[in-house]
């Protein structure tokens, strides 16, 4: 057991220093992004929320059209219209951000708090592939992606390594918090033992959902360990000459859209734009659920109006639950505001614990020069 422990601490060490880097920059960068959609809604507070005075909310053409009229250059994604009667209606752009609407007048509020958009994107961009552009992206993400592999080794090595080898509270008390008046070698040793105490089932969660977004066989085993298969593309591209007619907005969206409504009870409605085939599908928040991000699908034939699929979140398969709940478990956000501050915590913990390993194996090398030692 001595032998096998001193083979897992070293595969840790030096796993550690070849993926610190990598690993530090998604820890401040998931620290950061922690608080995005707080702070966004604060921020974008005068565009997102509307004094609705008891007026009749514009139809959802008309609202389209109005934004056509002022925005003839936008490529919108999709449009949400929410259930609060004081909330703005979205016409989402992509990557590029959002147009908020005033779904009474048709007026263009704004496109979001740019200055903080563009930070958080430049931080999604670093966490998700080191913000490497064009073909450099793939690199970036290969490599991010290994090293979240890799950060979620070393947390389940960390535990093993920690844990003392006799279950006595004398033995456990020492890596259990902070000891004042430490310096140098003493301190990171303190600081990695206690910090990788309090961080690591945390971290083990955060990394091991991140696994499952960026690998697809991880993705396939979520399905595959619940029994379920994975779900197939819903939206194929349309061939090459139907295009510019198929994404032409129906004359029948408002019926159309009272349909979506009509389906029970709903906090929030989005339609995926363009329309690139006869069907229009619909993304609907019941916020009748426990998971807060379920989301049911709605599927309308664009010509006849009648419904050809519904996908009530109640009724989609575990794989598919968890595969939400997994998505929104990574940020923390799946439980409220507690979960990003923990999230948020333990971003930061896994940023010293980079620090405190790094310094402790150049100490080590440079002044004991046995690089490391258990």
């Amino acid at each position: 057991m001595k032998n096998f422990r001193k083979i897992i601490f070293w595969i840790h060490l030096i796993l550690g220093v070849v993926s610190g880097i990598s690993i530090f920059v998604m820890c401040v960068t998931g620290a950061l992004l922690a608080f995005q959609s707080n702070i966004l809604d604060y921020a974008e507070s005068n565009m997102r929320y509307v004094d609705s005075q008891n007026r009749q909310r514009l139809s959802v053409n008309e609202i389209l059209g109005k934004v056509a009229e002022a925005k003839p250059d936008a490529k919108a994604s999709g449009i949400t219209i929410n259930a609060d009667p004081n909330s703005s209606a979205t016409i989402a752009l992509g990557r590029d951000g959002n147009f908020f609407v005033n779904p009474y007048t048709g007026e263009i509020l704004g496109d979001g708090a740019k200055g903080w958009r563009s930070f958080f994107r430049f931080n999604e961009d670093l966490h998700r592939w080191l913000a490497m552009s064009g073909d450099g992206r793939a690199v970036g993400k290969a490599i991010n992606d290994a090293c979240n592999f890799a950060f979620f080794f070393l947390a389940v090595t960390g535990i093993y390594i920690w844990f003392p080898r006799k279950l006595q509270w004398s033995h456990f008390k020492p890596v259990l918090w902070f000891k004042r008046g430490l310096g140098g070698k003493a301190r990171d040793f303190n600081w990695h033992n206690t910090i990788g105490f309090w961080t690591s089932t945390v971290l083990i969660i955060l990394t091991l959902t991140g696994i499952v977004m960026s690998y697809q066989w991880a993705n396939g085993l979520v399905y595959k360990l619940t029994g379920n298969e994975l779900p197939t593309q819903n939206q194929p591209t349309p061939p090459q000459g139907q295009q510019n007619q198929s994404t032409a907005i129906p004359e029948n969206l408002n019926q159309i859209w009272q349909k979506a409504e009509g389906r029970g009870s709903w906090k929030s409605i989005n339609l995926r734009l363009p329309i690139t085939n006869d069907s229009m599908i619909f993304t609907i928040d019941e916020g009748i659920y426990a998971n807060k991000f379920g989301r049911s699908t709605l599927t309308i034939d664009a010509k006849s109006g009648e419904i050809a699929k519904w996908e009530s979140y109640g009724e989609q398969n575990s794989g598919r639950q968890l595969r939400s709940w997994i998505r929104f478990t990574h940020t923390g956000e799946s439980f409220g505001f507690i979960g990003q501050f923990i999230a948020f915590l333990a971003c930061v913990g896994g940023a010293f614990l980079v620090f405190t390993h790094y310094e402790r194996v150049a100490c080590d090398n440079l002044l004991g020069l046995n690089f490391g030692s258990e």
